[in-house]
């Protein structure tokens, strides 16, 4: 197979991630989003790796789980067969080290060790004892910390006869191999270039879970090379009580100052409507680091149709749980029967532990299959009968066991507070870092969901030993997205301009704070997420219901190229629309009499807008001068008929966009607006509008003309264009 056949069915980011180039662009770090295939994108590398003639055995591939690390090497070696490719977990990294021949001597031996290392279980009972013999108190040393260093001269001279008792019997616990990997590592130089020569490339997945420890471990093996490769989700770090460090992925620019970041923000799971919900969950996020999730084509889109109703996640509030466990059952069996969906297509998902027992007991009381129940008899293949499992009952798990997981339907139960978000305790910074590790935990279980989802709150509940009133989780999502109240249309208008006005003034008086919180290299990151607020702001405003069809085009487009946005014009909500629609903030083509406007002015120019005078002309070469300064890949939204329709119908286009796309070797992304004139131009009432937009398939225009060297920009890229646009308009309809 060739790169192409390994690229196949990518993304413009996830190819963008296979294809990285350690040299130019250094450490690589992807920020990927729940459902975006960062599996698909680590194994794509490895193979893409082992193609551009890279040995598979220089490769290391880190994990959590021996699951996870099983499935890569699978899929790895679909492809090359064999492939000596190191896919583990730290601790058999760990272990595998300390098994190494370095020069004549065993590593293990090097570090101490009388017989081979053998990982055990944490005998924690028999070593509290021996502290207490030591006259050591237990709150000052866990057996996993055995090897740590960073201890007083005094404390090391205590532990030394039980790292001593360890090293000779060979007894170690799981991460007494991390804290040796590194001793070897960071005092044996000859280990330390053994092992840095031994793996040319590193990956490391589900970074966000890495601990200290297992950081320093993937330091000292890169060394000062630039081949590191690491996908994670901050906003899927829900390990922290396991030492879990999610500075380590926040900080991974600070600490390789020349690495490049690439968001996965195609998510290939859930409908829109769910993505929505997930979205509003980060708000107060560094906007750097901020992720924005777009549906692709969810697993079963093509097939039932709950996936293409793409329902919105509904809040139920019951008095007790037995009327909520009524609502969740009569639910189950209604889509069930009406979407002829499996039992094990549903899930209920709760925080604690004790909460899933509950609702396993209350699905068997209701003769509902849970998974895991045995089943009757099956006959074995010598001839014998014994007890079958269900693969198809209804799964009931906790958040944190269901991540990586997907389900058509889910109930996510425990709606309250000190239910989801759970109990938080300690000092104010403690209770703080535990809220922010809840509310990632929240999202997990939101994008858990791929159809439809619902929220259950359930006002008073038997919670530890008795009778509690619950209150509503500060989680859930408003009631009211906006006020719907009716006012004459002339007042309508007024309080629209007034308070968009108002508030773009307010967003003016921001920008010294933006500019000084977030420092000049963030400050574009800032304004983007600025102007995408406002044009959500602007929709709320004039009650607008905005649908966006396919959506799942725009992870065909290459943003990395030039990239021409042409749609047809019919309000001047057009804009909002248009940045909303793409989930991009880019430069339009505009009236220079916009400029002339206060606030306004400041945030057109931040965006790239071309602001051109139509009554002198010169527009065409305003926009080429305007191209040509944003280097090899600008984004400019221009409306190819020039100027608004007057009765919603798409007029005759100009060719510019065309041409400009044609001179650069660009893409040309359509969008066709249904319903925007009456959102303010012709609007009739203050009663809420929908407005369609739907995404058409973006024009590789180097690609065309690879095929036909003699394109002709307003002949033929224009015609087709439109005659595509003039098709979808009339199937909105």
């Amino acid at each position: 197979m060739d790169a192409e056949g390994i690229l196949a069915g990518l993304n413009a980011d996830q190819r963008a991630a296979v294809l990285h180039d350690h040299e130019t662009g250094c450490q690589l770090l992807i920020l990927a989003g729940a459902g975006s295939g960062k599996t698909s994108v680590l194994t794509k590398r490895i193979q893409y790796r082992i193609l551009c003639g890279v040995q598979p055995e220089k490769i290391l591939a880190l994990t959590f789980t021996a699951k996870a690390a099983a499935e890569m090497r699978e899929r790895v070696q679909a492809l090359f067969p064999n492939a000596g490719v190191r896919l583990c977990t730290f601790h058999s990294l760990a272990l595998y080290m300390l098994k190494c021949k370095i020069g004549e001597n065993l590593a293990y031996e090097m570090l101490g060790f009388k017989k081979m290392p053998v990982p055990m279980e944490s005998a924690n009972k028999d070593f509290l004892q021996k502290l207490a013999k030591l006259n050591l108190k237990k709150s000052k040393l866990s057996r996993e910390n055995l090897f740590a260093d960073g201890y007083s001269a005094g404390m090391v001279a205590k532990l030394k006869p039980l790292r001593e008792e360890v090293l000779n019997s060979g007894q170690v616990v799981f991460e007494d191999l991390i804290y040796l990997a590194i001793r070897l590592l960071e005092q044996y130089e000859e280990a330390r270039l053994y092992f840095q020569e031994q793996w040319h490339e590193i990956l490391v997945d589900e970074y966000q879970d890495i601990n200290p420890t297992q950081y320093r471990l993937v330091k000292n093996i890169l060394g000062d090379r630039k081949q590191l490769f690491v996908v994670g989700d901050d906003d899927q770090a829900i390990y922290g009580f396991r030492g879990a460090d999610i500075g380590n992925i926040n900080r991974f620019c600070d600490d390789f100052k020349q690495s490049t970041l690439i968001r996965l923000e195609w998510n290939y799971r859930s409908v829109p409507s769910i993505l929505h919900l997930a979205n509003g969950i980060f708000t107060n996020k560094p906007v750097h680091l901020r992720k924005v999730l777009r549906a692709g084509n969810p697993k079963g889109s093509g097939g039932n149709p709950i996936y293409r109703e793409n329902r919105r996640p509904e809040v139920w509030v019951s008095d007790n749980p037995v009327e909520e466990m009524q609502k969740v059952v009569c639910s189950m069996k209604e889509l069930r029967m009406a979407y002829d969906l499996e039992w094990k297509n549903f899930a209920i998902l709760v925080r604690y532990n004790r909460q899933r027992l509950y609702y396993e007991l209350a699905l068997r009381d209701y003769g509902i299959p849970v998974f895991g129940d045995s089943v009757g008899e099956v006959e074995t293949e010598s001839g014998e009968t014994a007890e079958a499992l269900v693969e198809n009952g209804v799964h009931v798990e906790t958040v944190h066991a269901s991540k990586g997981l997907q389900y058509a339907v889910v109930y996510y139960a425990g709606m309250a507070e000190n239910l989801t978000p759970g109990e938080c305790a300690g000092t104010r910074a403690q209770r703080k870092r535990q809220m922010d590790e809840e509310r990632r935990l929240y999202y997990v279980g939101v994008t858990r969901a791929e159809s439809f989802l619902v929220l259950l709150y359930c006002k008073q509940r038997f919670w530890k030993g008795r009778l509690r009133k619950l209150r509503r989780s500060r989680f859930l999502p408003k009631e009211k997205p906006y006020s719907e109240f009716y006012m004459p249309l002339i007042i309508f208008r007024l309080y629209v301009v007034v308070v968009v006005l108002s508030y773009m003034c307010f967003q003016m008086l921001r920008v010294p704070f933006g500019l000084l919180l977030h420092g000049r290299d963030k400050f574009n990151a800032w304004v983007d997420d600025r102007i995408q607020f406002f044009a959500g702001f602007c929709m709320k405003m004039l009650r607008v219901d905005l649908t966006i069809e396919n959506q799942a085009a725009l992870g065909k487009v290459d943003w990395t190229r030039p990239v021409f946005v042409v749609g047809n014009h019919s309000s001047f909500a057009d804009i909002p629309i248009v940045f909303l629609s793409i989930q991009k903030t880019i430069g339009f083509v505009a009236k220079k009499s916009l400029g002339n406007i206060p606030f306004l002015n400041f945030w057109m120019h931040r965006i790239g807008c071309i602001l051109v005078d139509r009554q002198k002309g010169g527009a065409a070469a305003g926009v080429r001068a305007a191209i040509a300064e944003r280097g090899t890949a600008p984004r400019v939204f221009i409306f190819p008929e020039g100027t608004r329709s007057k009765n919603g119908s798409i007029g005759p286009f100009k060719s510019g966009a065309f041409r400009f796309a044609h001179e650069n070797n660009g893409i040309i992304l359509p969008l066709v607006i249904t319903g925007s004139a009456e959102v303010w131009e012709a609007r009739k009432s203050s009663a809420p509008c929908k407005v369609n937009v739907k995404i058409l398939e973006p024009v590789d225009v180097a690609a065309l003309l690879k095929e036909n060297p003699n394109l002709d920009p307003k002949r033929d890229l224009a015609h087709m264009v439109r005659e595509s646009m003039l098709a979808a308009k009339e199937g909105s309809k």
